[in-house]
């Protein structure tokens, strides 16, 4: 590798949202500042990561900056809405003309509700940040990155989540983020299982389940900070999905036949990842098989995936 050429690694956990409550307006108006913009409820991070690796190479002082953006190996460039935005704003603000070449890899499917736009947000602001010597703080990385998930509809408070780590309760909307840690009880794993996509946006502007999200994550919160445990965090993150009706909306029939099974056994509980085609199921190490049996059973639809709760700092930065 040339002295004009670096690269650097950062990995971000992948986030499960157990509730949320759409935060874009004041009194019935519309909020214009997307860094008010965001959400209140809960959900934690998880030990599997989504891993952004950038190459930045300085050019010659009449090129013109240039990007590739890959996501799991896909070259997919404006298409990466989220990334591309990022890139846009460091562009307007470095008088240097670089080449910078962007790969997101992800532990966890895409757009299954494992919170990996918000990874790949906070894996190019940081990673850009080391590269290009931009002298950002870390609360003004981790407001670009909430920009950008809010301008693009791609998250409302993954980024706040994965800055703080662990499982807590977003209390507050938009960004600085407010945010409370919940204890974690010893021996938990995370067993998950993925039909498949849903995208955020389409979720997040359609107007009958933004009104029925915002009531059921109002109250699920209340709840919630009465009480904050692991088993209160499960029990209003299932009656969310139950007041959304968002499984018979969507006609997820599959998914809520699932996480019906899966509470009919002595476990914390399992629900819907937010927002995704995906069950998630807390439980202790005992639990695993009978669990792994009931997902596996709906086999070759579902892919199984086992996790923990990720407890500690959540930024990590690799140099190469």
């Amino acid at each position: 590798m040339s002295n004009r050429t670096k690269k650097i690694i950062i990995e971000v956990p992948h986030r499960i949202s157990g509730f949320f409550e759409i935060v874009d307006t004041i009194n019935g108006i519309k909020i214009n500042d997307p860094v008010r913009v965001g959400s209140r409820g809960a959900g934690f991070c998880l030990n599997a990561k989504g891993k952004t690796e950038i190459t930045a190479e300085i050019l010659k002082r009449d090129s013109d900056f240039n990007s590739e953006i890959y996501i799991n190996g896909n070259k997919l460039n404006q298409r990466a809405e989220t990334t591309t935005y990022i890139i846009d704003y460091i562009k307007k603000i470095i008088n240097k003309p670089y080449k910078i070449r962007i790969d997101h890899s992800f532990d966890l499917p895409v757009g299954c509700g494992y919170g990996a736009s918000g990874s790949g947000a906070l894996g190019t602001i940081f990673g850009l940040d080391h590269l290009l010597n931009l002298g950002f703080s870390y609360q003004e990385k981790g407001k670009i990155a909430h920009i950008a998930e809010v301008v693009n509809h791609t998250g409302l408070g993954t980024v706040c989540g994965q800055l703080n780590g662990g499982i807590g309760i977003l209390k507050e909307p938009g960004y600085p983020c407010k945010y409370e840690r919940i204890d974690i009880p010893q021996n938990l794993i995370i067993i998950c299982g993925s039909f498949g996509m849903i995208h955020t946006k389409s979720i997040l502007t359609d107007p009958v389940l933004n009104t029925k999200i915002k009531e059921a994550g109002r109250k699920a919160l209340k709840k919630l900070v009465k009480n904050p445990n692991i088993n209160t965090f499960m029990e209003v993150s299932i009656e969310f999905v139950k007041n959304t009706e968002i499984l018979e909306l969507l006609e997820l029939v599959k998914i809520k036949e699932l996480i019906d099974d899966l509470n009919k056994l002595d476990i914390i509980g399992a629900s819907m990842n937010q927002l995704g085609r995906s069950v998630y199921t807390i439980c202790r190490k005992e639990n695993e098989k009978e669990v792994l049996s009931i997902i596996e059973s709906y086999r070759p639809e579902i892919k199984t995936l086992i996790t923990s709760i990720h407890k500690n700092e959540s930024i990590k930065i690799k140099k190469k």
